[in-house]
């Protein structure tokens, strides 16, 4: 009987650790929705891993992340939005532009949403405020097109004042008419008209700047967009084959061989889209946490490129750049 209470003792002993793990709670799911592709984004979701990170959550051990990607065609996106809804997620990531946390808002009214997005989440219909952002949706912001200004007067002074300046904008981009209305007030505060050239696709921008070139083109802004960012080699090499100094908005453009750019840090944004995430995943609501305005802005001066242009940088210019690459 001893031996038989000890073999029944050792049993339960043994099953103790099977019923722990099936009291464990399920690993909470995040749904990551991208609107352009991984390869030029890859630091930008390290980023968002170690911002989940600095609030004690780790992908594959304690959280799982499905992640969808748009490629940039952006009527991909709601169905996307769709599918992470039915995979049942704790809380969706919608990144790059406000058409991701759009689609997100549209497919649920219950998942909270945590946008990372250089497009403005009042005008753009997802928060009621920055302050307050009522509902399921926060996120981060820098509102890009507040930019285009300062990118305009920066892209004058780096290249002899250009007169004939060209914008390439994507009008598939959501926020494609504010980028509009900001370029024109930005021509008109340097006495400048701004030529649109609109490019969807990468052909589109092969003919964008066949047209640039026929004009006579002095310089070039491309505007906010994650498609152009994910064609970065392409328009790069067209403006260097084109001899077209040119003002990007991340510096992705100028490490790749771009001229000039100024913009926010879009890792610094991912990473607090992160800490973000895991504040919600840890019981916090997306209404009681304020919208983050990124306010870390960079210009970056590409000198290797200036001498390939033949461009002489102004020492002003280059006295106001956070980094010149040599």
């Amino acid at each position: 009987m001893r031996r038989r209470q000890f073999i029944t003792l050792l049993g339960g002993a043994a099953a103790w650790p099977l019923a722990a793990r099936a009291q464990q709670p399920p690993m909470p799911m995040i749904g990551f929705l991208h609107s352009a592709s991984p390869g030029p984004f890859a630091s930008a979701v390290d980023a968002f891993r170690r911002g989940l990170s600095e609030t004690g959550y780790t992908e594959g051990r304690n959280v799982a992340i499905e992640y969808r990607w748009a490629e940039g065609k952006y009527d991909r996106l709601p169905v996307l939005a769709a599918d992470l809804v039915g995979h049942r997620v704790s809380v969706i990531v919608a990144m790059a532009g406000n058409g991701p946390a759009q689609a997100a808002k549209a497919a649920t009214a219950s998942i909270p949403i945590v946008f990372v997005s250089g497009g403005d989440p009042v005008s753009g219909g997802l928060v009621a405020s920055l302050n307050r952002p009522g509902g399921n949706v926060t996120g981060v912001s820098w509102i890009a097109t507040a930019l285009v200004p300062k990118q305009l007067e920066l892209l004058r002074g780096s290249t002899r004042n250009p007169m004939l300046i060209g914008a390439l904008v994507n009008p598939s981009y959501p926020d494609h008419d504010l980028q509009l209305r900001e370029l024109q007030e930005g021509g008109a505060a340097i006495g400048r008209k701004i030529n649109i050239m609109r490019a969807a696709t990468a052909a589109d921008i092969d003919t964008a700047f066949g047209s640039l070139v026929q004009m006579g083109t002095d310089a070039l802004i491309v505007a906010n967009d994650p498609f152009f960012l994910n064609r970065r080699d392409q328009i790069v090499t067209l403006a260097a084959g084109h001899r077209i100094p040119a003002m990007y908005f991340s510096r992705e453009f100028t490490e790749a061989g771009g001229l000039l750019s100024y913009g926010s840090d879009p890792i610094d944004a991912a990473r607090q889209g992160g800490v973000y995430a895991g504040k919600i995943l840890r019981g916090e609501k997306p209404s009681d946490l304020p919208v983050m305005q990124s306010i870390k802005f960079e210009f970056v001066i590409n000198l290797k490129t200036a001498k390939a242009l033949n461009l002489e940088i102004p020492s002003t210019m280059l006295a106001l750049a956070d980094e010149v690459i040599e």
